[in-house]
C-alpha cells in the first residue's frame, strides 16, 4: 500500500460531495461569544470587562460563511452598534487581526490570529500522545483520522490526518459539530453519567442536520448507552450526507472521556457493517492505548 502524505491539518471525512446546505452546521465556533455572553449577563461581576467582551464578539463575526465582511456586516453578527464595532474594527485593524481588503470597504482576519490556535495545541498533550496513532491508521488504512474533544454540547476538532481518499475540504481543525449527533460526540458521552449527558442534551437544539439526524431524546439517549456497552459508535449521513464515521472514546484514570479517537469514510467505497467489521477495531485499539498512555505520563 503506497505511504500517504497525511499531515495534521486540521472527524473529517472524505465522502461524496454533500447536498447544498448539508455542510451548514460544521462552523468553528458560531455562536460561542453570544452564548456565554447570555451567561455573563446573568453572573456579571465587576471584574468583567465589556470592552473585551466586544472585541471577541467583533473576531467571532467571522464565525460564518463570509471571510470578508463590511462594518454593517460585522455589527449585525457581533449584535453591536456602529459605533462600538468601528472602534474594535480599528483597534483590531492596528494591532494586526484584522486587515482592510483592497479596493473594498471590507475586512477580514488576518494569519495573526493563528497563533491562539497553534498555542493551544502546542501545550496540548493530549494530542502528542494521539498523533502518532493517527498517523499510523491514516497511513495504513488509508482512511481520514481524527481527534476530537468535547466543549459543551459540541465537539471540536483538535488533530486531524487525511486519508489518502479526501475529498472534503470543509472540516479543519477547530470545526465543530453537535456532540449527540456525531459518533465521537455519542462516543464520549457513552463514558460520562447520565446526569451530565442529559445536561448536554438539553443544551442541544434537535434540529435534524441531513434527513438521517437522529433528533427524538430517548432515542439518542439509548443509543449513547448502547454505544456504552459495545465501546464504539457508528454514525451514517447524520452529520455529513454520504459519510460513515466510527469513533471510541479515549479516558482519563478515572474511566471517564476526555475525548475520542474517529475514522471517517466515504458510503461509496464503505458500509457501517464493513466498518464495523474493519475498523471499528482499530479506533479501539488506538483510544485504548491513548487512554493507557495517559494513565503512565499525565492526569487532569
Amino acid at each position: 500500500m503506497p505511504k500517504s502524505t497525511s499531515r495534521p491539518a486540521s472527524e473529517a471525512a472524505p465522502r461524496t460531495r454533500a447536498k447544498p446546505g448539508a455542510q451548514s452546521s460544521i462552523k468553528p465556533g458560531a455562536n460561542l461569544v453570544a452564548k456565554s455572553s447570555a451567561k455573563l449577563r446573568e453572573e456579571r461581576s465587576t471584574l468583567f470587562i465589556g470592552s473585551t467582551e466586544k472585541t471577541f464578539q467583533v473576531l467571532h463575526a467571522f464565525d460564518g460563511p463570509n471571510r470578508h465582511m463590511t462594518l454593517v456586516d460585522i455589527a449585525r453578527a457581533a449584535q453591536l452598534d456602529r459605533s462600538a464595532t468601528q472602534r474594535v474594527v480599528h483597534t483590531l485593524e492596528a494591532l494586526g487581526y484584522l486587515v482592510r481588503v483592497p479596493d473594498t470597504r471590507a475586512y477580514g482576519l488576518t494569519t495573526k490570529v493563528l497563533q491562539f490556535s497553534y498555542n493551544y495545541i502546542r501545550a496540548n498533550e493530549l494530542v502528542d500522545k494521539a498523533s502518532p496513532y493517527l498517523l499510523d491508521m491514516s497511513r495504513h488504512l488509508g482512511e481520514t483520522a481524527n481527534l476530537l474533544e468535547l466543549d459543551g454540547h459540541e465537539i471540536v476538532f483538535v488533530a486531524r490526518f487525511p486519508g489518502r481518499h479526501l475529498v472534503n475540504i470543509d472540516i479543519v481543525v477547530g470545526a465543530r459539530l453537535p456532540a449527540m449527533f456525531t459518533a465521537a460526540g455519542i462516543a464520549i458521552l457513552s463514558r460520562l453519567p447520565e446526569p451530565h449527558v442529559k445536561q448536554i442534551l438539553a443544551q442541544t437544539r434537535l434540529d435534524p442536520i441531513t434527513h438521517y439526524t437522529e433528533t427524538h431524546p430517548d432515542k439518542l439517549l439509548e443509543r449513547i448507552r448502547a454505544v456504552s456497552r459495545r465501546g464504539y459508535a457508528v454514525i451514517e449521513n447524520e452529520t455529513v450526507l454520504g459519510d460513515i464515521s466510527v469513533a471510541a472514546p479515549i479516558t482519563d484514570h478515572g474511566g471517564t472521556a476526555v475525548a475520542a479517537i474517529n475514522i471517517a469514510v466515504p458510503t461509496s467505497r464503505w458500509t457501517v457493517e464493513r466498518v464495523e467489521a474493519e475498523l471499528a477495531k482499530h479506533v479501539q485499539v488506538a483510544a485504548t492505548s491513548i487512554s493507557k498512555s495517559r494513565l503512565s505520563g499525565f492526569r487532569r
